[in-house]
Protein backbone atom coordinates (compact mmCIF):
# COMPACT_ATOMS: atom_id res chain seq x y z
CA UNK A 1 0.00 0.00 0.00
CA UNK A 2 1.57 3.33 -1.03
CA UNK A 3 2.28 6.05 1.53
CA UNK A 4 0.08 9.19 1.70
CA UNK A 5 3.04 11.24 0.47
CA UNK A 6 3.64 8.94 -2.49
CA UNK A 7 -0.04 9.14 -3.43
CA UNK A 8 0.02 12.91 -3.09
CA UNK A 9 3.05 13.83 -5.14
CA UNK A 10 3.88 10.56 -6.85
CA UNK A 11 7.31 9.08 -7.14
CA UNK A 12 9.53 9.21 -10.18
CA UNK A 13 11.53 6.01 -10.03
CA UNK A 14 15.08 6.33 -11.31
CA UNK A 15 15.75 4.67 -14.65
CA UNK A 16 17.13 1.14 -14.44
CA UNK A 17 20.87 0.96 -14.37
CA UNK A 18 22.43 -0.07 -17.67
CA UNK A 19 24.34 -3.32 -17.36
CA UNK A 20 27.20 -4.99 -19.16
CA UNK A 21 26.48 -8.62 -19.99
CA UNK A 22 29.60 -10.75 -20.15
CA UNK A 23 29.27 -13.33 -22.96
CA UNK A 24 31.91 -15.85 -21.90
CA UNK A 25 31.57 -16.71 -18.23
CA UNK A 26 33.95 -18.62 -15.99
CA UNK A 27 32.44 -22.00 -15.18
CA UNK A 28 31.73 -21.01 -11.56
CA UNK A 29 30.06 -17.69 -12.37
CA UNK A 30 26.32 -17.52 -12.96
CA UNK A 31 24.65 -15.23 -15.47
CA UNK A 32 23.19 -13.12 -12.63
CA UNK A 33 26.60 -12.63 -11.08
CA UNK A 34 27.95 -11.34 -14.37
CA UNK A 35 25.51 -8.42 -14.58
CA UNK A 36 27.88 -5.64 -13.63
CA UNK A 37 26.57 -2.10 -13.09
CA UNK A 38 28.34 0.42 -15.29
CA UNK A 39 26.40 3.38 -13.93
CA UNK A 40 28.53 5.38 -11.46
CA UNK A 41 25.81 6.82 -9.26
CA UNK A 42 28.16 9.00 -7.21
CA UNK A 43 28.55 11.13 -10.33
CA UNK A 44 24.80 11.75 -10.64
CA UNK A 45 23.30 15.01 -9.44
CA UNK A 46 21.00 14.13 -6.52
CA UNK A 47 20.82 10.41 -7.34
CA UNK A 48 17.85 8.58 -5.86
CA UNK A 49 18.98 4.97 -5.82
CA UNK A 50 19.51 4.25 -2.14
CA UNK A 51 17.92 0.83 -1.82
CA UNK A 52 17.53 1.17 1.96
CA UNK A 53 15.24 4.23 1.65
CA UNK A 54 11.49 3.78 1.90
CA UNK A 55 9.03 4.86 -0.78
CA UNK A 56 8.23 7.91 1.32
CA UNK A 57 11.88 8.91 1.59
CA UNK A 58 12.36 8.51 -2.16
CA UNK A 59 9.29 10.65 -2.76
CA UNK A 60 10.73 13.39 -0.59
CA UNK A 61 14.03 13.12 -2.47
CA UNK A 62 12.25 13.51 -5.80
CA UNK A 63 10.14 16.45 -4.71
CA UNK A 64 12.94 18.41 -3.01
CA UNK A 65 15.33 17.66 -5.90
CA UNK A 66 12.88 19.25 -8.33
CA UNK A 67 12.80 22.40 -6.21
CA UNK A 68 16.57 22.51 -5.72
CA UNK A 69 17.37 22.27 -9.42
CA UNK A 70 16.22 25.90 -9.66
CA UNK A 71 18.93 26.87 -7.17
CA UNK A 72 22.29 25.67 -8.56
CA UNK A 73 25.77 26.20 -7.14
CA UNK A 74 26.09 29.55 -8.90
CA UNK A 75 23.02 30.83 -7.03
CA UNK A 76 24.54 29.90 -3.68
CA UNK A 77 27.97 31.27 -4.54
CA UNK A 78 26.37 34.59 -5.47
CA UNK A 79 24.40 34.80 -2.22
CA UNK A 80 27.45 33.77 -0.21
CA UNK A 81 29.45 36.62 -1.74
CA UNK A 82 26.64 39.15 -1.28
CA UNK A 83 25.73 37.95 2.25
CA UNK A 84 22.14 37.74 1.06
CA UNK A 85 19.48 35.48 2.63
CA UNK A 86 17.95 32.83 0.27
CA UNK A 87 14.33 33.95 0.50
CA UNK A 88 13.49 32.32 -2.85
CA UNK A 89 14.30 28.82 -1.60
CA UNK A 90 12.25 29.14 1.59
CA UNK A 91 9.34 30.54 -0.43
CA UNK A 92 9.50 27.64 -2.88
CA UNK A 93 9.54 25.11 -0.05
CA UNK A 94 6.70 26.90 1.76
CA UNK A 95 4.41 26.76 -1.28
CA UNK A 96 4.16 22.97 -1.00
CA UNK A 97 4.21 22.80 2.81
CA UNK A 98 7.77 21.51 3.09
CA UNK A 99 8.71 24.02 5.78
CA UNK A 100 6.46 22.00 8.05
CA UNK A 101 7.64 18.57 6.98
CA UNK A 102 7.50 17.28 10.58
CA UNK A 103 4.54 19.41 11.65
CA UNK A 104 0.98 18.06 11.93
CA UNK A 105 -1.12 18.23 8.78
CA UNK A 106 -3.93 20.11 10.54
CA UNK A 107 -1.63 23.17 10.72
CA UNK A 108 -0.46 22.88 7.12
CA UNK A 109 2.50 20.55 7.61
CA UNK A 110 3.30 17.18 6.06
CA UNK A 111 3.06 15.13 9.23
CA UNK A 112 6.19 13.14 8.35
CA UNK A 113 9.09 12.01 10.51
CA UNK A 114 12.75 12.85 11.03
CA UNK A 115 13.57 10.05 8.55
CA UNK A 116 11.96 12.08 5.76
CA UNK A 117 13.19 15.42 7.12
CA UNK A 118 16.76 14.13 7.04
CA UNK A 119 16.34 13.29 3.34
CA UNK A 120 15.05 16.81 2.72
CA UNK A 121 17.95 18.48 4.52
CA UNK A 122 20.55 16.22 2.90
CA UNK A 123 19.10 17.01 -0.51
CA UNK A 124 19.12 20.79 0.01
CA UNK A 125 22.73 20.66 1.14
CA UNK A 126 23.80 18.19 -1.55
CA UNK A 127 22.23 20.28 -4.31
CA UNK A 128 24.92 22.91 -3.74
CA UNK A 129 23.07 24.83 -1.04
CA UNK A 130 25.33 23.42 1.65
CA UNK A 131 24.87 24.79 5.13
CA UNK A 132 23.54 28.08 3.75
CA UNK A 133 20.60 26.34 2.11
CA UNK A 134 20.01 23.98 5.00
CA UNK A 135 20.34 26.61 7.74
CA UNK A 136 17.84 28.88 6.02
CA UNK A 137 15.05 26.38 6.79
CA UNK A 138 16.60 24.27 9.57
CA UNK A 139 14.68 26.05 12.33
CA UNK A 140 11.32 25.17 10.80
CA UNK A 141 12.02 21.46 10.72
CA UNK A 142 12.79 20.68 14.36
CA UNK A 143 12.93 23.70 16.66
CA UNK A 144 9.20 24.09 17.27
CA UNK A 145 8.83 20.46 18.28
CA UNK A 146 8.35 21.67 21.89
CA UNK A 147 5.31 23.65 20.71
CA UNK A 148 3.90 20.61 18.91
CA UNK A 149 4.38 18.40 21.96
CA UNK A 150 3.85 20.76 24.91
CA UNK A 151 2.03 23.82 23.54
CA UNK A 152 -1.66 24.56 23.96
CA UNK A 153 -4.00 24.30 20.98
CA UNK A 154 -4.26 28.10 20.90
CA UNK A 155 -0.47 28.38 20.74
CA UNK A 156 -0.26 25.84 17.93
CA UNK A 157 -2.86 27.68 15.90
CA UNK A 158 -1.13 31.01 16.54
CA UNK A 159 2.44 29.92 15.89
CA UNK A 160 2.63 26.86 13.65
CA UNK A 161 0.44 27.95 10.76
CA UNK A 162 2.32 31.16 9.85
CA UNK A 163 5.68 29.43 10.28
CA UNK A 164 4.74 26.54 8.00
CA UNK A 165 3.24 28.92 5.44
CA UNK A 166 6.47 30.89 5.30
CA UNK A 167 4.78 34.02 6.60
CA UNK A 168 7.09 34.12 9.64
CA UNK A 169 10.66 33.08 10.30
CA UNK A 170 12.05 32.12 13.67
CA UNK A 171 15.44 31.86 15.36
CA UNK A 172 16.61 29.75 18.28
CA UNK A 173 18.11 31.44 21.36
CA UNK A 174 19.91 29.11 23.77
CA UNK A 175 23.71 29.56 23.65
CA UNK A 176 25.28 32.27 25.80
CA UNK A 177 28.82 33.70 25.67
CA UNK A 178 29.73 32.76 29.25
CA UNK A 179 28.33 29.22 29.28
CA UNK A 180 28.88 27.68 25.82
CA UNK A 181 27.86 24.02 25.87
CA UNK A 182 27.11 24.15 29.60
CA UNK A 183 23.45 24.94 28.97
CA UNK A 184 22.40 24.36 32.57
CA UNK A 185 24.46 27.39 33.64
CA UNK A 186 22.49 29.86 31.49
CA UNK A 187 22.49 33.33 33.02
CA UNK A 188 19.74 35.13 31.08
CA UNK A 189 16.79 35.77 33.36
CA UNK A 190 13.02 36.07 33.08
CA UNK A 191 11.11 37.67 35.95
CA UNK A 192 7.33 37.39 36.13
CA UNK A 193 5.39 40.59 36.79
CA UNK A 194 3.32 41.06 39.91
CA UNK A 195 0.18 41.02 37.76
CA UNK A 196 1.30 37.73 36.21
CA UNK A 197 0.50 38.84 32.66
CA UNK A 198 4.08 39.16 31.39
CA UNK A 199 7.75 38.38 32.02
CA UNK A 200 10.70 40.74 31.74
CA UNK A 201 13.77 39.15 30.14
CA UNK A 202 17.35 40.35 30.42
CA UNK A 203 20.62 38.83 29.25
CA UNK A 204 22.61 37.89 26.18
CA UNK A 205 22.62 35.14 23.53
CA UNK A 206 25.27 34.31 20.95
CA UNK A 207 25.63 32.32 17.71
CA UNK A 208 21.97 32.86 16.88
CA UNK A 209 21.28 32.03 13.22
CA UNK A 210 18.77 33.99 11.08
CA UNK A 211 18.02 36.62 13.75
CA UNK A 212 18.37 39.34 11.12
CA UNK A 213 15.49 37.75 9.21
CA UNK A 214 13.34 36.36 12.02
CA UNK A 215 10.08 37.71 13.36
CA UNK A 216 9.97 35.17 16.22
CA UNK A 217 12.43 33.66 18.68
CA UNK A 218 12.37 30.43 20.70
CA UNK A 219 14.32 31.30 23.84
CA UNK A 220 15.48 29.37 26.91
CA UNK A 221 16.06 31.50 30.00
CA UNK A 222 16.25 31.02 33.75
CA UNK A 223 13.11 31.81 35.75
CA UNK A 224 14.44 30.51 39.08
CA UNK A 225 18.02 31.33 40.14
CA UNK A 226 20.47 28.45 40.05
CA UNK A 227 21.11 28.88 43.76
CA UNK A 228 17.44 28.18 44.53
CA UNK A 229 16.98 24.87 42.67
CA UNK A 230 17.91 21.34 43.72
CA UNK A 231 19.21 20.37 40.28
CA UNK A 232 20.74 22.64 37.59
CA UNK A 233 18.20 21.31 35.05
CA UNK A 234 15.43 22.93 37.07
CA UNK A 235 14.42 26.58 36.89
CA UNK A 236 14.72 27.06 33.11
CA UNK A 237 11.71 28.15 31.05
CA UNK A 238 11.00 28.18 27.33
CA UNK A 239 9.33 31.06 25.48
CA UNK A 240 8.31 31.52 21.87
CA UNK A 241 7.67 35.16 21.25
CA UNK A 242 7.96 38.11 18.89
CA UNK A 243 11.54 39.30 18.42
CA UNK A 244 11.00 42.90 19.49
CA UNK A 245 13.87 44.88 18.01
CA UNK A 246 13.10 47.86 20.24
CA UNK A 247 14.10 45.72 23.23
CA UNK A 248 16.62 43.35 21.61
CA UNK A 249 19.84 44.56 20.05
CA UNK A 250 20.99 42.24 17.25
CA UNK A 251 24.62 42.39 16.17
CA UNK A 252 25.79 40.25 13.24
CA UNK A 253 29.00 38.23 13.67
CA UNK A 254 31.38 38.21 10.67
CA UNK A 255 32.41 34.63 9.90
CA UNK A 256 34.33 32.54 7.38
CA UNK A 257 31.49 30.49 5.86
CA UNK A 258 27.74 30.27 5.29
CA UNK A 259 27.66 33.88 4.18
CA UNK A 260 24.06 33.74 2.98
CA UNK A 261 22.71 33.06 6.48
CA UNK A 262 23.45 35.52 9.26
CA UNK A 263 24.83 34.62 12.70
CA UNK A 264 24.34 37.02 15.59
CA UNK A 265 24.77 38.18 19.15
CA UNK A 266 21.61 39.27 20.97
CA UNK A 267 21.53 41.74 23.87
CA UNK A 268 18.25 42.34 25.69
CA UNK A 269 17.20 44.36 28.71
CA UNK A 270 13.62 44.93 29.85
CA UNK A 271 12.42 42.66 27.05
CA UNK A 272 8.72 42.27 27.85
CA UNK A 273 7.21 38.92 26.89
CA UNK A 274 3.51 38.04 27.34
CA UNK A 275 2.82 35.21 29.78
CA UNK A 276 0.85 33.38 27.09
CA UNK A 277 4.13 33.00 25.17
CA UNK A 278 5.45 30.58 27.82
CA UNK A 279 5.53 26.99 26.51
CA UNK A 280 4.44 24.37 29.02
CA UNK A 281 5.04 25.02 32.70
CA UNK A 282 7.35 27.55 34.27
CA UNK A 283 10.75 26.02 35.15
CA UNK A 284 10.15 23.01 32.85
CA UNK A 285 11.96 24.39 29.81
CA UNK A 286 15.05 22.20 29.83
CA UNK A 287 13.22 18.91 29.42
CA UNK A 288 11.25 20.41 26.53
CA UNK A 289 14.41 21.59 24.77
CA UNK A 290 15.96 18.16 25.24
CA UNK A 291 13.06 16.61 23.32
CA UNK A 292 14.41 18.09 20.09
CA UNK A 293 18.15 17.69 20.68
CA UNK A 294 18.49 14.23 19.13
CA UNK A 295 16.48 15.32 16.09
CA UNK A 296 18.78 18.31 15.61
CA UNK A 297 21.88 16.13 15.69
CA UNK A 298 20.42 13.80 13.08
CA UNK A 299 19.46 16.66 10.79
CA UNK A 300 22.83 18.42 11.12
CA UNK A 301 24.46 15.10 10.26
CA UNK A 302 22.27 14.76 7.18
CA UNK A 303 23.24 18.26 6.09
CA UNK A 304 26.91 17.37 6.50
CA UNK A 305 26.35 14.27 4.38
CA UNK A 306 24.93 16.45 1.63
CA UNK A 307 28.03 18.61 1.56
CA UNK A 308 30.27 15.54 1.53
CA UNK A 309 28.48 13.94 -1.41
CA UNK A 310 28.44 17.24 -3.31
CA UNK A 311 32.19 17.63 -2.82
CA UNK A 312 32.84 14.00 -3.79
CA UNK A 313 30.85 14.35 -7.00
CA UNK A 314 32.74 17.46 -8.06
CA UNK A 315 36.10 15.90 -7.20
CA UNK A 316 35.33 12.70 -9.11
CA UNK A 317 34.10 14.57 -12.19
CA UNK A 318 37.13 16.86 -12.14
CA UNK A 319 39.58 13.97 -11.76
CA UNK A 320 38.03 12.19 -14.76
CA UNK A 321 38.34 15.25 -17.00
CA UNK A 322 41.54 16.96 -15.85
CA UNK A 323 44.66 15.58 -17.52
CA UNK A 324 48.25 15.71 -16.40
CA UNK A 325 51.25 13.86 -17.89
CA UNK A 326 49.05 12.64 -20.71
CA UNK A 327 46.23 11.00 -18.75
CA UNK A 328 43.32 11.82 -16.43
CA UNK A 329 44.52 12.53 -12.91
CA UNK A 330 41.84 10.17 -11.60
CA UNK A 331 43.74 7.24 -13.10
CA UNK A 332 46.37 7.76 -10.42
CA UNK A 333 45.79 5.85 -7.19
CA UNK A 334 47.02 8.84 -5.20
CA UNK A 335 43.93 10.72 -6.41
CA UNK A 336 41.50 7.84 -6.82
CA UNK A 337 41.98 6.01 -3.52
CA UNK A 338 41.28 8.96 -1.18
CA UNK A 339 38.02 9.62 -3.04
CA UNK A 340 37.05 5.95 -2.88
CA UNK A 341 37.82 6.01 0.84
CA UNK A 342 35.61 9.07 1.27
CA UNK A 343 32.69 7.41 -0.52
CA UNK A 344 32.90 4.46 1.84
CA UNK A 345 33.03 6.69 4.90
CA UNK A 346 30.14 8.84 3.70
CA UNK A 347 28.02 5.76 2.99
CA UNK A 348 28.79 4.31 6.42
CA UNK A 349 27.80 7.61 8.04
CA UNK A 350 24.65 7.75 5.91
CA UNK A 351 23.54 4.36 7.18
CA UNK A 352 24.05 5.53 10.76
CA UNK A 353 22.13 8.76 10.11
CA UNK A 354 19.08 6.95 8.80
CA UNK A 355 19.24 4.28 11.50
CA UNK A 356 19.21 7.03 14.14
CA UNK A 357 16.35 8.79 12.34
CA UNK A 358 14.29 5.60 12.17
CA UNK A 359 14.87 4.93 15.86
CA UNK A 360 13.83 8.49 16.74
CA UNK A 361 10.63 8.17 14.72
CA UNK A 362 9.84 4.86 16.41
CA UNK A 363 10.14 6.44 19.84
CA UNK A 364 13.40 4.85 20.97
CA UNK A 365 15.89 6.60 23.23
CA UNK A 366 18.39 7.18 20.46
CA UNK A 367 20.89 9.58 22.05
CA UNK A 368 23.98 7.47 21.42
CA UNK A 369 23.01 6.83 17.78
CA UNK A 370 22.02 10.44 17.08
CA UNK A 371 25.31 11.68 18.51
CA UNK A 372 27.37 9.03 16.76
CA UNK A 373 25.63 9.71 13.45
CA UNK A 374 26.32 13.43 13.65
CA UNK A 375 29.95 12.78 14.60
CA UNK A 376 30.60 10.30 11.78
CA UNK A 377 28.83 12.36 9.12
CA UNK A 378 30.61 15.59 10.06
CA UNK A 379 34.04 13.96 10.09
CA UNK A 380 33.50 12.10 6.81
CA UNK A 381 32.16 15.23 5.13
CA UNK A 382 35.01 17.41 6.35
CA UNK A 383 37.63 14.96 5.11
CA UNK A 384 35.88 14.68 1.75
CA UNK A 385 35.61 18.46 1.29
CA UNK A 386 39.30 18.81 2.06
CA UNK A 387 40.13 16.04 -0.41
CA UNK A 388 37.97 17.72 -3.05
CA UNK A 389 40.11 20.84 -2.83
CA UNK A 390 43.32 18.81 -2.96
CA UNK A 391 42.02 16.90 -5.99
CA UNK A 392 41.41 20.21 -7.76
CA UNK A 393 44.87 21.50 -6.83
CA UNK A 394 45.11 25.25 -7.37
CA UNK A 395 41.69 25.20 -9.00
CA UNK A 396 40.30 24.15 -5.63
CA UNK A 397 40.59 27.66 -4.22
CA UNK A 398 38.86 29.18 -7.27
CA UNK A 399 35.41 30.24 -6.07
CA UNK A 400 33.90 29.29 -9.40
CA UNK A 401 34.75 25.66 -8.64
CA UNK A 402 32.60 25.82 -5.45
CA UNK A 403 34.57 23.26 -3.42
CA UNK A 404 36.27 25.99 -1.36
CA UNK A 405 32.80 27.14 -0.27
CA UNK A 406 31.95 23.59 0.75
CA UNK A 407 35.06 23.40 2.92
CA UNK A 408 34.33 26.74 4.60
CA UNK A 409 30.83 25.56 5.47
CA UNK A 410 31.60 22.00 6.55
CA UNK A 411 33.27 23.24 9.72
CA UNK A 412 29.80 24.05 11.08
CA UNK A 413 28.58 20.46 11.61
CA UNK A 414 31.92 19.56 13.20
CA UNK A 415 31.41 22.26 15.83
CA UNK A 416 27.65 22.66 16.22
CA UNK A 417 25.32 21.97 17.89
CA UNK A 418 27.71 19.94 20.02
CA UNK A 419 31.46 19.40 19.67
CA UNK A 420 33.21 16.17 18.72
CA UNK A 421 34.74 16.02 22.16
CA UNK A 422 31.41 16.28 23.98
CA UNK A 423 30.01 13.50 21.79
CA UNK A 424 32.95 11.30 22.78
CA UNK A 425 32.27 12.20 26.41
CA UNK A 426 28.64 11.16 25.98
CA UNK A 427 29.53 7.83 24.37
CA UNK A 428 32.24 7.19 26.96
CA UNK A 429 29.86 7.68 29.86
CA UNK A 430 26.50 6.46 28.50
CA UNK A 431 27.64 3.56 26.31
CA UNK A 432 30.99 2.47 27.73
CA UNK A 433 30.15 3.14 31.38
CA UNK A 434 33.32 5.13 31.99
CA UNK A 435 33.72 7.91 34.60
CA UNK A 436 32.85 11.49 33.70
CA UNK A 437 35.94 13.04 32.14
CA UNK A 438 35.14 16.75 32.34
Amino acid sequence: MSSPLARTIGRLRPPPRPTLLVAHLPHRQTQAQALRPIHARALDYLQNENEDWTASQRSVRDAISKICTDFPDAYWADLDAKKQFPTELSSALARDGWLGICMPQKYGGKGLGISQAAVMMQTISESGGGMSGASSVHMNVFSLEPVVKFGTEAQKQRWLKPLIAGQERACFGVTEPNTGLDTLKLQSRAVRSETGDHYTLSGQKIWISTAQQAQKILMLVRTTPLSEVKKPSQGLSLFYTTLDRSAVQIREIPKMGRGAVDTNELFFEKFRVPAEDLIGGENDGFKMIMHGMNAERILIGAEALGLGFAALRRAALYSREQESFGRAIGSNQGVQHPLADSWMKLEAARLMIYKAARMFDEGHESGEFANAAKYLAAEAAFECCERAILTHGQDGIDRDMHVERYLREVFIPRIAPVSREMICNYIGQRVLGLPKSY
